[in-house]
C-alpha cells in the first residue's frame, strides 16, 4: 500500500460546533476538531511515511501533538500542507502550532488552506517493532498563539560594509527554531561578542528562521546568511544561500540527494557537506556521509567542526574532481552556554572568507572563488593568506609556472605546512610576523595541480586554508 494511503484508526470528536443542522464540508468551519491518529509504523526501507487528515475551510490554527510511544524508537515530526511545506521539528516532543498569524519553532505561518494536509514521520530510530505512533491534531476556528508582528519575508540586506578584506564567520549554528537552546536574538549576541562579521543559523531541514531575520538584522552589524542543515539518515550539509525548503526525505516520493542538490544551485546557494566523518552511530543520527554523488557538484566541505576533520573526506572528494571550498563549523546548539569535551561553543573554528563586501553575495562569491580559511581556535588564531602568482580566475591561476606565497600572522612558533594534491611536501618553522614563504611550482602538463597551507602546533593543527589551483595556459 502506499505510503501516502495509510489508513490509520481516526477518531474524531467535534466540539463546540452552533446548532445548524445538517453540516458539510463546504461550510465555514466554526470551533474546534480533534482528529486522532494511531497505528503501526510502517516496516520496509522508506524512511518517512505520512498521516493525512483532511483540513475544511475555516480552520485559523492546527495544533499537533505527537508521540512514539517508547523509550527505545525515536520517530521525526513534520508537517505539509496541501501544497507546501509547513514546518519540521524533527525529534521535538513538544506540540507543533501553525496559523495564519503565528507559528511554533520550526514551523511557518500562513494562510491555512482548506484539503489534506500531512504529518510527516521520519523513522529516525526503530529498535522496538512494530514501532507505534499516536498523534492528536487539533483544528481551531480561532488561533491561541498571537499574532507574530515581527515576522516579516526574508530579503537580503544591503551590503553592511564594503570594501574587500577577511571576514569571519560561522556557517553552522542552531537556535530554538530546530533543536538549539538559544533564541535568534541570543545567538546574534554571542556572534557579536565573538567578533563575527557573520553566522548562518542552519536550522535541521527549515527555513523558519528566516522571517525573523530581517527584524533581527535591523539591530545587529553581524550578516545573517540564509540556509539551512539539510539534515538526512545517511549524511547531513548546509545548503548556504538558500531561502526555500529542500526536500531531504531521500528515497520517498522520488526525492534524490542529486535533485536536493540540483535545488541547492536553483537558489543560487552552495551544498557543503558537514562533519562528513562523523559515525557516531545513535549520538548523531545520519551525521556521517554515506551517500555517492558526482563530486563536482559539491561545492564545500566541513573540513573542521565538533573536534573532528573532514580533511582526509575533503582531499578524497579534491582528488575525484570537486573544488570544494574548505568551511568550518561549531555546530553550536547552545550559544555559548554548552559544556563538556564534545562541545565546540560558535567561532571555534571560524571561516575566514575574503569577500569584496559584507553581503549575502559577497560571501558567497568568496566561496566560489576559493577564498576561505579556517581557524580552528576561533578568530584570534593564526591566520595564512595562500597566493599564486598569475591570472587568477575563481580559485585557479593559468600559468606555466608560479610563485606559491603564503603569508603568516599571529602564527610565530607554530610550523607551516605546504600540501601538493593531498601530499606533504615541504614543512617550515614560522618565524616572525608575518611570516612569508615561498616556493617555485610548475603546471603540469595535463590537469591541474592543487596547493593548500596549514599551520600546526606539534601535530595540533590550528589553521586550514583552501586550495589554490595551477593549470597550464
Amino acid at each position: 500500500m502506499p505510503l501516502t494511503r495509510l489508513t490509520p484508526i481516526v477518531l474524531v470528536s467535534l466540539l463546540l460546533f452552533p446548532a445548524c443542522g445538517d453540516r458539510t464540508v463546504d461550510e465555514a468551519f466554526s470551533g474546534e476538531m480533534r482528529i486522532s491518529l494511531q497505528g503501526d509504523v510502517p516496516s520496509g526501507s522508506e524512511t518517512h511515511f505520512f498521516l493525512p487528515f483532511d483540513v475544511p475551510e475555516g480552520v485559523a490554527e492546527i495544533e499537533v501533538r505527537h508521540s512514539d510511544l517508547s523509550s527505545e524508537n525515536i520517530l521525526d515530526w513534520g508537517l505539509d500542507d496541501p501544497a507546501s511545506f509547513r514546518g519540521w521539528g524533527g525529534g521535538k516532543s513538544e506540540p507543533s502550532i501553525v496559523g495564519l498569524e503565528a507559528a511554533s519553532p520550526s514551523y511557518v505561518p500562513g494562510p491555512i488552506p482548506a484539503g489534506t494536509w500531512e504529518v510527516v514521520v521520519g523513522k529516525a530510530k526503530i529498535v522496538e517493532a512494530p514501532g507505534r505512533y499516536d498523534v492528536e491534531v487539533i483544528l481551531r476556528s480561532s488561533p491561541t498563539l498571537p499574532p507574530q508582528e515581527e515576522r516579516e519575508p526574508f530579503v537580503a540586506p544591503p551590503p553592511l560594509e564594503v570594501g574587500g578584506r577577511w571576514y569571519a564567520g560561522d556557517f553552522h549554528s542552531h537556535t530554538t527554531e530546530s533543536d538549539g537552546t538559544p533564541t535568534i536574538d541570543e545567538l546574534i549576541a554571542f556572534a557579536e561578542g565573538r567578533g563575527l562579521d557573520f553566522v548562518l543559523m542552519s536550522e535541521h531541514n527549515t527555513v523558519s528562521q528566516l522571517s525573523w531575520y530581517p527584524a533581527a538584522q535591523r539591530d545587529t552589524d553581524v550578516l545573517l546568511l540564509p540556509g539551512m542543515e539539510f539534515t538526512t539518515y545517511a549524511g547531513h550539509a548546509n545548503t548556504i544561500g538558500t531561502t526555500e525548503w529542500i526536500d531531504h526525505r531521500i528515497g520517498v516520493r522520488d526525492a534524490t540527494i542529486e535533485d536536493a542538490i540540483a535545488d541547492t544551485h536553483a537558489q543560487g546557494g552552495l551544498f557543503s557537506v558537514s562533519h562528513p566523518l562523523l559515525n557516531v552511530g545513535d549520538l548523531c543520527i545520519g551525521c556521517g556521509w554515506q551517500y555517492d554523488v558526482d563530486p563536482r557538484t559539491i561545492d564545500g566541505v566541513e573540513v573542521w567542526g565538533t573536534i573532528f576533520s573532514g580533511i582526509p573526506f575533503w582531499e578524497d572528494l579534491l582528488e575525484r574532481g570537486s573544488h570544494a571550498v574548505a568551511l568550518g563549523g561549531s555546530d553550536d546548539h547552545r550559544g555559548g552556554q554548552g559544556e563538556g569535551p564534545l562541545y565546540t561553543p560558535l567561532a571555534s573554528p571560524t571561516t575566514m572568507v575574503w569577500a569584496d563586501e559584507l553581503s549575502v553575495t559577497g560571501i558567497l562569491q568568496g566561496l566560489r572563488d576559493g577564498r576561505t580559511v579556517v581557524k580552528v581556535e576561533g578568530p584570534h588564531g593564526p591566520m595564512i593568506a595562500t597566493e599564486l602568482d598569475g591570472a587568477r580566475s575563481g580559485d585557479t591561476v593559468t600559468a606555466e609556472g608560479s610563485t606559491l606565497r603564503a603569508t603568516v600572522t599571529a602564527g610565530s612558533g607554530s610550523t607551516l605546512r605546504v600540501w601538493k594534491n593531498g601530499m606533504l611536501l615541504e614543512e617550515a618553522p614560522i618565524e616572525g610576523d608575518p611570516f612569508i614563504h615561498e616556493s617555485i611550482v610548475q603546471a603540469p602538463t595535463t590537469g591541474e595541480d592543487r596547493y593548500r597551507h596549514e599551520v600546526v602546533e606539534g601535530e595540533t593543527i590550528r589553521t586550514i586554508g583552501s586550495h589554490v589551483w595551477l593549470q597550464g595556459p
